[in-house]
């Protein structure tokens, strides 16, 4: 937890007794797949084990056994979820801000980022001029270096981009249902297919799976505010590989097929009982999001692209100008994406404590 609340910024960050001592006692720079296989050898137990990698970004072989700790948290600590629906830890945040004495301009798109001297004065909004002491960019990394700065002001161009290896993209439908299942829980994995084929879709091959492994939530299960009574709110999904075509003829083409087989392995009707149903995929990561290639879950985490080795939080030519999110450290998810905000602002205190005079704005995009 100690490397995962690091900035990034320095490799003295691993000159730490204790954090040394962790890292060489188990390992963790070694491959995830090789961790693995010490203490299990069932195949079905690996793939259990190795599943939660495919959203990481790469192939278990060529992930750091740093990031079983993922598994640790699931099966330790307990997976949690918000009643009301992952919208409220977002509504809590907002609330939370507000009672600080944040303004929140909603609807607010950013145009650019105004700067004089090396440093962020301005961020432009709707034709508007927003004066700032500091910028915190939430939005893509990509998309704030390649459209909201002047190529001078970049940390990174469009090749550094390019040679990224990304995490994948997904294909997600929602689904109402005028009926109770039985036989399906909140969390649900659906492992009838092999999950070699279906990584090295995402990673090597780069296209649509031919035989995907995919995740069901039926929140309704464990939390009634979600559907009505009587109903049942699904979510699907399918990690895919970032930056292929997609089409509503394929997201069609998948929907059947993975209805097919949640009816077959749980003998239960489902598609007759849909009364609702939405999908979502690269088109609207990249409407809603501007997220690089359509992808959901930021870099991969290869070894090559951990702590240090990320983009980094703070712009190398603008001193005020930082960056927070899934594209730089520590990683893509909810609870890393949360932690990079925490690291960042850390950052800017920092900064700011050395300039007392300055009163930090906070200019939060994407919101």
């Amino acid at each position: 937890f100690n490397l995962a609340l690091q900035p990034g910024v320095s490799v003295t960050e691993f000159f730490d007794k204790s954090l040394l001592n962790y890292v060489f006692k188990y390992d963790l720079f070694q491959s995830f797949s090789k961790h693995v296989k010490k203490f299990f050898k069932h195949p079905r137990l690996i793939q259990m084990m190795e599943f939660p990698i495919l959203f990481l970004g790469a192939l278990p072989e060529n992930t750091p056994a740093l990031y079983s700790l993922m598994n640790y948290a699931d099966i330790k600590l307990g997976t949690w979820y918000p009643v009301g629906g992952m919208n409220k830890i977002t509504e809590s945040l907002t609330s939370l801000a507000t009672e600080m004495g944040a303004k929140i301009n909603l609807n607010h798109g950013v145009d650019s980022i105004s700067t004089e001297d090396k440093i962020a004065t301005a961020i432009i909004s709707r034709g508007k001029e927003f004066k700032t002491d500091a910028v915190v960019a939430s939005s893509d990394y990509h998309h704030t270096e390649m459209r909201l700065l002047q190529e001078k002001h970049r940390n990174y161009n469009e090749r550094y981009w390019d040679k990224r290896v990304f995490a994948p993209s997904c294909l997600i439908f929602f689904i109402g249902l005028n009926k109770k299942i039985k036989n399906l829980e909140h969390h649900n994995l659906f492992f009838d297919e092999p999950f070699k084929p279906h990584a090295e879709d995402i990673y090597i091959n780069k296209k649509w799976p031919e035989k995907p492994l995919f995740y069901v939530s039926c929140t309704s299960k464990t939390d009634p505010t979600v559907a009505p009574a009587g109903h049942e709110n699904l979510f699907i999904l399918m990690p895919v590989a970032s930056g292929i075509d997609d089409t509503e003829a394929i997201r069609e083409s998948y929907f059947n097929s993975l209805i097919d087989r949640m009816e077959k392995l749980t003998g239960e009707d489902i598609r007759q009982y849909i009364v609702y149903k939405k999908s979502y995929a690269h088109k609207n990561f990249k409407e809603d999001y501007n997220a690089y290639k359509g992808n959901a879950y930021g870099l991969a985490n290869t070894l090559m692209q951990t702590s240090i080795l990320k983009p980094s939080i703070q712009n190398k030519r603008l001193k005020n100008l930082f960056y927070t999110g899934q594209l730089t450290v520590p990683g893509p998810g909810v609870p890393p994406a949360l932690l990079s905000g925490m690291i960042t602002s850390r950052q800017l205190i920092k900064q700011l404590i050395e300039n007392p005079k300055a009163e930090a704005l906070f200019s939060l995009q994407n919101i």
